[in-house]
């Protein structure tokens, strides 16, 4: 086996595996787990309409969700209990679905994204998630403080006359475009399993804020390393692999 062709692709997952677990802990603070799932979905169907439209699947897939991560405070003022994330979940699985049926252009690339495709991540993608990861890291840093004090103290922002949309529409809008970027390598339900899995494991055990987000980091890059092994020598898909292995390991700790 030749481990140059597979250098990017484990590249390109290892950044996203360092960067989903972290940004999970602040969509479990949220309770906003199932946003995950949601912009995941968007960013399949916006890919996929990029496909049929004759434009760059990535930049369809990422621009769809975008749009909904900048545009959820909206209508989620009307719905409460998630219901915002559930019908956009429900909204991007039927285009997609609908799409791969009906155009067969479509219906390789709706495998791929739904069952990941990071085997086939090149160059692009490498790049791509280069300059996006840190680039991620630095916002969620940054908007780190005040979405805590959002969480622990809701009357704050209001008691000291500041306004709080920024960093709720700053956040919303970066969990997008993270769970877009992930989607187009290691599909939906692998990105998924990243974001929420490691997340719910560090917060059962974990005592403090700080050990909770190392807690979902070590097991979520630890986990990407075993599952990405574990696809190439049992010759398997790497999506379903990585969600099954961390399935294990959570009925094992829980």
């Amino acid at each position: 086996m030749n481990a140059e062709l597979f250098l990017a692709p484990f590249l390109t997952g290892l950044g996203l595996a360092i960067l989903l677990p972290l940004l999970g802990c602040y969509l479990r603070l949220r309770d906003e787990w199932l946003a995950a799932l949601a912009y995941s979905h968007v960013a399949a169907a916006g890919a996929l309409l990029a496909l049929v439209g004759g434009l760059p699947p990535a930049l369809g897939g990422i621009a769809a969700a975008g749009l909904a991560g900048a545009g959820k405070r909206l209508f989620a003022r009307r719905l409460s209990g998630g219901a915002s994330y559930a019908l956009l979940l429900l909204g991007g699985w039927a285009v997609a679905v609908l799409l791969a049926a009906n155009q067969p252009m479509a219906e390789r690339l709706g495998h791929a994204l739904f069952d990941g495709q990071l085997y086939f991540a090149g160059d692009a993608a490498l790049w791509q998630v280069a300059l996006g990861v840190p680039l991620a890291l630095l916002l969620l840093r940054a908007m780190s403080r005040h979405l805590l004090l959002a969480h622990t103290y809701p009357d704050f922002f209001r008691i000291r006359g500041l306004r709080s949309w920024p960093t709720q529409t700053g956040f919303d809008l970066l969990a997008a475009l993270v769970l877009a970027l992930a989607t187009m390598s290691l599909g939906v339900m692998g990105a998924f399993a990243l974001v929420f899995v490691p997340t719910w494991l560090a917060f059962r055990r974990a005592a403090r804020w700080r050990a909770g987000l190392l807690g979902a980091l070590g097991i979520g890059v630890l986990a990407y390393v075993v599952a990405f092994g574990l696809a190439l020598w049992l010759d398997q898909p790497f999506g379903p692999v990585l969600a099954g292995l961390l399935v294990l390991v959570g009925l094992l700790v829980a």
